[in-house]
């Protein structure tokens, strides 16, 4: 095995490790010292790593590496057929900040019937999206209001609140066109009262 080799797979190994503290200690190691060769380990591991503290490393760990290896793979990974995989690749885009990542997100992410997806993809993509497109992805947005738990809903508003005053036209043709007292309606309100005051909390009302 070659020295490449070798340094890959002590990696995947040690991420693959019972302890959740050790596989964290794993990821910050590789993205404090990034070699190119942890490209595979660490893309692998974000589509199974349970713990969520860990992704997160995982994920800066991929910051670290060069961009040009970085990227496509990522891009790869957000058409997989994982949904974690799928998820993870989408955060991972938001941090690498990427305009080119903006291109990736499709519809089929924004409506995706896995919940973490479909947050990771409206996060993303309203950090990502060029301003002449925000009204557009705001009525995208629109469609999932009423979606969800209200961690999902909190997660819908404040991708809508990234896009600020353009996503407003979109919610108020919400608040318009469904039942004043259906839960797309009562979403719709709580966003444009988030976008008014981001720091108001998020109220069903």
């Amino acid at each position: 095995m070659t020295e490449t080799g070798t340094t890959a797979a002590n990696l995947a190994a040690a991420l693959s490790a019972d302890e959740s503290s050790a596989r964290l200690q794993a990821a910050l190691t590789a993205g404090t010292h990034p070699d190119d060769a942890y490209l595979e380990p660490l893309i692998e591991r974000c589509a199974v790593e349970p713990d969520f503290y860990v992704r997160d490393m995982l994920t800066w760990a991929l910051t670290r590496l060069s961009p040009e290896i970085v990227l496509p793979r990522v891009l790869e990974e957000t058409r997989s057929d994982v949904p974690q995989a799928r998820s993870q690749a989408l955060h991972t885009l938001s941090k690498l900040g990427d305009e080119r990542g903006w291109h990736a997100i499709t519809p089929a992410h924004l409506h995706d019937a896995d919940d973490e997806v479909a947050r990771a993809a409206w996060r993303t993509a309203a950090g990502l999206a060029p301003l002449d497109t925000h009204a557009d992805l705001a009525r995208e947005f629109s469609r999932e209001l009423g979606r969800g738990d209200l961690d999902v809903k909190r997660s819908l508003s404040r991708a809508f609140v990234e896009l600020g005053e353009d996503a407003i036209p979109a919610l108020q043709a919400v608040t318009i066109d469904a039942a004043h007292d259906s839960e797309t309606a009562q979403h719709a309100r709580a966003t444009l009262r988030l976008i008014e005051d981001p720091e108001a909390t998020f109220v069903l009302e």
